[in-house]
């Protein structure tokens, strides 16, 4: 029986869930739960300055938001410091590491002799191997032994093989002189401890596999999968940074996108099935697999976001896409529903979430159910309503009055009228739009008259024509 899959996701808790973070978190998500494996979450939180509760929280929220459940609670990488230090001193016990006791000075003055001989500013320690006898009393660190020769040969799934240079690689330190471990030696720890098998992240990190499997190798254990994945870059082909947009995950909820669209926009951001751009989350846990990333950087385009959401709000379950407006609305501080408008939106929901590109845009579709008698036009709604249109809709009134409540019904009553003044049905729809939504961009009349239903309808008539 094959190992089970278990990937990963390993934050640094910034304040926010960047995007390109969400985007990996996705990926290790799919990955794990299209195979019945595990997802898990470790924060990588040894930056004691930047890792506050707070910072913690925004990226379980931004996780949480998104519906990337994780298995198991988070870890936290601060928390197991003394097991990185044992792997370091168990590295040290076996030979692969050694004590190193050149202070930061002699450091930078071996680079600095380095740089002005135009010779590689890599250090070269010279305890490596030195006899214990000649090990002074004073604080050191530890470093693993790199291979002074011959190349690491990275197996990417994304990039491919990847040959790197064992001579440019340096003995890196694993444990500081003050006994703290580096994030380098606590990544691998980690990653060993918590059973990953697969290791899904940014292709920044590529290099960083190569330093790596150099403490793998020296305690004999497993090297996972790699896949390292390409960068999401702005519209402008460059790295993704403020000036594109919304960086956190958090900032696209309260834009009033809906999780099921960023999940599916995220996916297609660097992986591709066939030609597909629409699908369900059932659909990308079926079909994701690490052969579809490409190699190339993904865009950020706003444009197929829009598209995407328009797509998935049109299917949604209505009364989820209630919940998650709300949500919307706690999230951009905007007042809660009353439950008449809850009860009103939700029978308006057909209607109003139809190629809506977000909830803004929903609530704006709904406004003639939000809003309450007596309605007050905008600017151009209250044009549309002139004494012409007036003295229309004052005869088309009573006729709706005594018709039978159905859309067949009400249209033939509305076109009638129209006909009757040589006008088409639209030249009377805008005034009726206009007294019955307060606006000249609404939903269809008659789908406002069927959810408002005859006495609100002929109410807001009446308002209109008096």
């Amino acid at each position: 029986m094959s190992t089970p899959v278990v990937t990963r996701f390993a934050p640094s808790p910034t304040g926010f869930l960047h995007i390109g973070g969400a985007r990996t978190a996705l990926f290790n998500w799919l990955y794990a739960r299209g195979r019945g494996g595990k997802f898990l979450l470790r924060i990588e939180d040894t930056d004691r300055a930047r890792s506050t509760p707070e910072a913690t929280e925004a990226i379980l929220a931004g996780l949480t938001w998104l519906g990337l459940d994780w298995d198991g609670e988070p870890v936290s990488q601060f928390d197991r410091a003394d097991r990185h230090a044992e792997v370091a001193h168990q590295m040290l016990a076996s030979g692969h590491a050694y004590k190193c006791f050149s202070t930061q000075d002699e450091i930078e003055a071996f680079r600095e002799s380095a740089r002005e001989q135009g010779r590689s500013t890599l250090f070269h320690s010279p305890w490596r191997d030195a006899s214990p006898d000649t090990h002074p009393d004073t604080p050191y660190a530890i470093r693993v032994k790199a291979p002074l020769d011959g190349e690491t040969l990275i197996d990417d799934q994304v990039q491919g093989q990847v040959r790197i240079r064992n001579d440019q690689l340096d003995d890196m330190i694993v444990l500081r002189s003050d006994g703290t471990p580096t994030y380098m030696l606590a990544v691998v720890v980690d990653d060993h401890d918590m059973g990953v098998t697969h290791v899904i992240r940014g292709d920044d990190h590529l290099n960083n596999a190569a330093r790596q499997m150099l403490v793998y190798r020296a305690m004999g254990w497993d090297v996972p999968v790699w896949a390292h994945i390409p960068l999401i870059h702005g519209p402008d082909g460059k790295k993704l940074s403020k000036r594109h947009g919304a960086l956190g995950v958090e900032e696209y909820q309260r834009m009033g996108y809906p999780a099921a669209a960023m999940r599916n926009y995220l996916a297609r951001l660097g992986w591709s099935h066939g030609n597909d751009e629409f699908f369900t989350d059932a659909q990308a846990r079926e079909w994701f697999d690490i052969s579809g990333i490409g190699k190339a950087p993904a865009r950020l385009d706003f444009k197929k976001l829009d598209h995407l959401t328009a797509q998935h709000t049109s299917v949604a379950d209505d009364a989820a896409l209630l919940h998650e407006l709300e949500a919307y609305l706690a999230a951009t501080n905007t007042p809660a529903l009353s439950e008449t408008q809850r009860n009103g939106l939700l029978r308006a929901m057909p209607v109003v979430k139809e190629k809506a590109k977000g909830f803004s845009q929903i609530i704006e579709k709904a406004h003639f159910i939000l809003t309450n008698r007596p309605i007050e036009p905008d600017e151009k709604a209250a044009a549309a309503l002139d004494n012409v249109s007036r003295s229309i809709l004052k005869e088309l009134t009573p006729r709706l009055q005594t018709a039978r409540w159905e859309r067949e019904i009400l249209e033939g009553v509305v076109t009638e009228v129209a006909q009757a003044h040589g006008l088409g049905l639209g030249k009377v729809a805008q005034p009726l739009r206009a007294a019955l939504a307060g606006r000249t961009s609404s939903p269809s009349v008659f789908d406002m008259m069927m959810i408002l239903d005859r006495d609100e309808t002929l109410g807001r008539l009446n308002d209109a024509i008096t």
